[in-house]
């Protein structure tokens, strides 16, 4: 089965990160389907999170993945400016109670995160919720999941360099961080992946094996998400595992 995986962006569609990853049938190649939206004007969460749902209706796509928040912190997490992935993984950008965010100029995209998660919900997606057994809740009803990924923690955990941030990445940067990754896990892509599609791949390397019941395939981050005060608070952050063998992704501990 496939899954969506998505490096957000606001500014522009074509700066979307789109990518449909699925594991051929030999088991372990993957196959990256890179999409591009060229249309004008800035991205709105309640079209964008439309055409994501129509992509996976269409497809029989039950995982998404995407690179921003979905909540903002508990009020009792023991955190003053963070959720707990974000602290585990001492994530650049951290979100704080309702409206703070860490830097300021951050709260715009956290704030179209969220509201893409919540559109997305009230088309019958749900958050992850559980570590134990993250298949279940695919199992279940046909769920649909959104996982929220972190490209530059993805990097780390596969043991590679993670790659620089697009405004300082160089053309070297990508190729160099291209050819770590498939030296690594094998995977060929539709078309040569610009940087946002990239971290899109990265990022979204777990999904398959959510998709796969493998538990052990991703290490899943932080506490659950939940309601509280009227807003959804914390949840999971899920990246890939190194194999223990780069023969390819069926990753066992």
């Amino acid at each position: 089965m496939a899954v969506l995986s998505a490096d957000l962006a606001t500014r522009r569609w074509s700066d979307l990160g789109l990518v449909v990853l699925d594991r051929a049938p030999a088991g372990s190649h993957i196959n990256c389907e890179i999409l591009v939206w060229n249309e004008a004007g800035p991205v709105e969460a309640e079209i964008l999170a439309g055409r994501l749902n129509h992509l996976c209706g269409v497809r029989g796509i039950r995982v998404m993945l995407l690179d921003g928040p979905q909540a903002w912190k508990s009020r009792s997490n023991g955190l003053e400016h963070s959720r707990v992935s974000e602290r585990q993984l001492n994530t650049a950008a951290k979100t704080g109670l309702p409206g703070m965010v860490k830097p300021h100029t951050y709260r715009n995209f956290a704030e179209f995160c969220l509201d893409l998660y919540d559109a997305l919900c009230r088309r019958g997606w749900r958050r992850l919720n559980t570590r134990e057994r993250p298949g279940s809740m695919i199992e279940q009803n046909q769920e649909r999941v959104l996982v929220e990924s972190y490209p530059y923690a993805a990097w780390k955990s596969l043991g590679l360099k993670p790659l620089p941030s697009k405004r300082r990445a160089r053309v070297s940067d990508l190729a160099e961080a291209y050819g770590a990754l498939r030296a690594l896990i094998p995977f060929s892509t539709s078309r040569p992946p610009n940087h946002d599609q990239l971290q899109a791949i990265v990022g979204g390397l777990p999904g398959l094996a959510l998709e796969e019941r493998n538990t052990a395939g991703a290490r899943i981050v932080g506490n659950p998400p939940r309601r509280e005060e009227g807003h959804w608070r914390e949840g999971f952050i899920v990246l890939p595992v190194r194999p223990k063998s780069s023969l390819g992704l069926r990753w066992l501990h």
